[in-house]
């Protein structure tokens, strides 16, 4: 069978050093966190985020799985492990703080785990002189530099090692530190220079920079995609059928002839985050001959929309809709039409509403149409 592979990454900490939530900055379109997440996903079977207590709601709209950190690192990792399937076989622990950690180097300590190591981290060779004070600055030792490497995430780890290290409550600066207590066989294999730890602002510098010359993982670039998503409706006869809108019911009003519930808003939003990702178009994701969709809420179309968007490794950034009908006033009810829109797609919808000024099918009231646009971003081949 194939080993199942998890990955918890970390980003529970309040940015005390760097002087605010360093996990949320943007890297060009693209938070520092999500950029973290894209490749882990590539990289594994699935993904747990930690973060906040406080921003496990907001969160929780564009990852899968999400919990809450605690107040050390070592505690985050905890709530994030508990979370990790049972018959997870490798357990992977990232800091979202190193946003440029390669698929390649995922491989890599994952592949040392399978080899038969208790957890394998990656490593560079240390270039300075190390020095090791006391307390009162005063040197004791030199250690040598050939037996010195610095540490990164991410570092691979037999699930079952794992959940035994952490189940003694024990804190570190990395999950190795608790493994090697217990006398697990960790390795080393060779890091990558580029996957800094962003902690300080003139880290966030330069890693802006980096992005902004097209860097990526392994070779990889970062990219922008636009797609664009239309559905139209033509208004039904029976007096029975609902007219709902971005997730919102109308009363009193016509409804919509179509498979589903017709809503020709949440359907121009699939299409234009199906387009984007080049993914095809709703009509062959959802065809009107599968039972299945038959009366469906549309939004649970937009959300299964985003998941599949997610699992290919791409982060929405957000979804702008024109609705072009003479009835209803869209107004009154835009903020409730936005909330649902922004919940199921995991990202900012916009709505605007716009008369047809009497011309064409839409102007005689005849029905209903909606034009998106959405913007995606990811880390893929180029």
């Amino acid at each position: 069978m194939t080993p199942q592979v998890w990955t918890v990454v970390v980003a529970g900490g309040s940015g005390a050093r760097f002087g605010r939530p360093k996990q949320y900055e943007l890297l060009a379109t693209e938070r520092m966190l999500d950029r973290s997440v894209a490749v882990a996903r590539r990289s594994s079977d699935g993904v747990v985020v930690v973060v906040p207590a406080a921003d496990v709601a907001d969160e929780a709209s564009r990852f899968d799985h999400v919990v809450a950190g605690g107040s050390t690192r070592s505690e985050s990792v905890r709530a994030g492990l508990a979370a990790v399937p049972a018959d997870a076989d490798v357990v992977c622990v990232h800091d979202a703080a190193r946003p440029f950690a390669s698929a390649e180097l995922y491989a890599r300590v994952v592949a040392a785990v399978l080899d038969g190591a208790d957890g394998a981290i990656p490593g560079i060779a240390v270039i300075d002189t190390i020095k090791v004070v006391d307390a009162d600055a005063t040197v004791t030792s030199t250690p040598a530099r050939d037996s010195l490497r610095a540490v990164q995430t991410p570092q691979a780890f037999s699930a079952s090692v794992l959940r035994q290290a952490h189940e003694t409550g024990a804190v570190g600066t990395d999950d190795a530190a608790l493994v090697e207590a217990l006398g697990g066989r960790v390795v080393v294999v060779e890091g990558e220079p580029d996957n800094r730890k962003i902690t300080h602002p003139d880290d966030l510098d330069w890693a802006r920079t980096k992005v902004q010359q097209g860097a990526g993982d392994g070779g990889d670039r970062m990219n922008v995609r636009v797609g664009q998503g239309f559905d139209i409706h033509r208004f039904c006869d029976d007096p029975d059928r609902r007219l709902v809108l971005g997730g919102v019911h109308f009363p009193g009003e016509r409804g919509l002839v179509g498979h589903s519930d017709a809503d020709a808003v949440a359907h121009a939003v699939a299409d234009a985050l199906l387009g984007a990702a080049g993914l095809g178009d709703i009509g062959e994701h959802f065809p009107d001959t599968d039972p299945q969709w038959h009366g469906v809420d549309s939004l649970v179309i937009v959300r299964h929309v985003a998941a599949l968007l997610r699992d290919g490794g791409w982060t929405i950034g957000n979804v702008d809709c024109a609705v072009v009908c003479e009835t209803p006033k869209l107004a009154p009810r835009k903020p409730e039409m936005q909330r649902l829109l922004s919940d199921a797609a995991g990202a900012p919808v916009t709505v605007k509403g716009r008369r047809a000024e009497g011309l064409g099918t839409l102007g005689r009231r005849e029905g209903i149409a909606c034009w998106a646009v959405a913007v995606i971003h990811g880390i893929h081949g180029g």
